[in-house]
């Protein structure tokens, strides 16, 4: 163990990530960048494929979710496979898994069975709709979920109909939610010794993200609805173009109206009745859009950004996702983590959105090949010599 690794706070947390396509290993990926000692468990590799496989585990997608990580090849359909995977996880801290809710019973790995062996195992599943209920066992992505949500009929520009956001907003959140529920888990268990059973969907995840704009069905009875670029309650907010670009602004409340008519040098915006107040500005936000627009294209997106946020005010610009990376807050924060790769030589992967103050995260290994750390990680459960190779020509590992 390197020291850096030892310095973690999640160091000595062993977690057998069974996760695939992107909220497990998400949530895995918090825990494994923090330190923990994560086993990917992966089914033995077909020879027929194993060059397409090795292709898409170079990709960028799969390098940035699954540093950090060792792998051991098994085959959960077989006897011999279950019960080297149980005897892994009579070891083990935290078992993570995203199958559809029905495939952890048939192959004979749920929570209670393994926690007859291992009662302080933190056992998580991630989900589409969750353990259980009418939709439980259909198959739940990404896409299908912004739409269910109603993500999609407030995302875009109003009269275009329902668009996707451009990530996989509920795989992230999802993942990211159920790595929370491990860590608050792992943390009752200091106080009981007990472990417990983790749940967490995509469906509610993504409810969860929305946060206000469900706030405002539930507790007011309204239905939200596309605002574009403009913000659904607060204006003026939105995009605006420059003599060179597109300048990003969001003024929110009364105080930041009184400045920035003063900044824009349209203090008559005060005496408006139209714009008297943000009820009034929302019903004329067209009309003041359009007076807003004419300002802006005045002057660069350098003069606005660096004259608005001098004045208080909050302005950025609309970048590409290499602009973003290369600007220099960014560049501080230090989110692009390197890592130097057999194949791949220096790469960047996105790193942990938060720091602790007596720790530094980052890359300590990359994304591993299938089956790459089979010997060693058998041995800490004693197997060994003839014992392996028995294993891998039986097609067990």
């Amino acid at each position: 163990m390197s020291e850096q690794q030892a310095r973690l706070p999640l160091t000595g947390i062993r977690v057998l990530d069974l996760t695939r396509v992107r909220a497990g290993p998400t949530a895995v990926r918090v825990l494994a960048d923090w330190g923990a000692d994560v086993v990917k468990i992966e089914e033995p590799v077909d020879p027929e494929h194993e060059n397409e496989m090795g292709g898409m585990r170079l990709g960028p997608d799969y390098q940035n979710l699954h540093r950090n990580k060792r792998s051991i090849t098994l085959n959960l359909k077989s006897d011999q496979g279950r019960a080297l995977f149980l005897d892994l996880a009579a070891q083990a801290d935290v078992v993570v898994e995203n199958y559809r809710p029905d495939v952890k019973d048939r192959l004979g790995i749920d929570y209670d069975t393994l926690r007859a062996r291992n009662p302080r195992l933190i056992y998580a599943s991630i989900s589409g709709f969750g353990q259980d209920g009418p939709y439980a066992r259909r198959p739940g992505y990404d896409q299908i979920i912004q739409g269910m949500t109603g993500m999609m009929s407030i995302t875009g520009l109003p009269g275009h109909g329902p668009v996707r956001a451009g990530i996989a907003i509920a795989d992230t959140t999802a993942g990211v939610f159920g790595a929370v529920g491990i860590l608050t888990a792992l943390y009752e268990r200091e106080k009981t010794g007990q472990g417990q059973w983790v749940r967490t969907s995509l469906l509610e995840s993504l409810l969860a993200t929305m946060d206000f704009q469900c706030a405002r069905y539930l507790v007011a009875g309204e239905i939200p609805v596309q605002a574009g670029n403009d913000h659904p309650t607060i204006i003026p907010t939105g995009v605006f173009d420059t003599q060179d670009g597109q300048v990003n602004i969001c003024v929110s409340g009364t105080v930041m109206w009184k400045r920035f008519c003063h900044a824009m040098g349209r203090e008559r915006w005060l005496d408006d009745p139209r714009f008297a107040t943000n009820k009034n500005r929302s019903a004329n936000r067209r009309e003041l859009n359009d007076e807003i627009a004419a300002v802006f294209a005045t002057q660069t997106n350098e003069h606005w950004i660096e004259h608005l946020n001098a004045s208080g005010l909050a302005c950025g610009a609309v970048n590409n996702v290499k602009q973003a990376f290369d600007d220099a807050q960014v560049r501080h924060l230090g989110i692009a983590w390197p890592v130097a790769h057999e194949k791949l030589g220096d790469i960047h992967l996105v790193g942990q959105p938060f720091s602790l103050g007596n720790h530094q995260a980052g890359v300590r290994r990359a994304a591993p090949m299938p089956g790459q750390d089979n010997e060693a990680i058998l041995a800490e459960i004693g197997i060994q010599g003839d014992a392996l190779q028995q294993l891998r020509s039986e097609h067990v590992i």
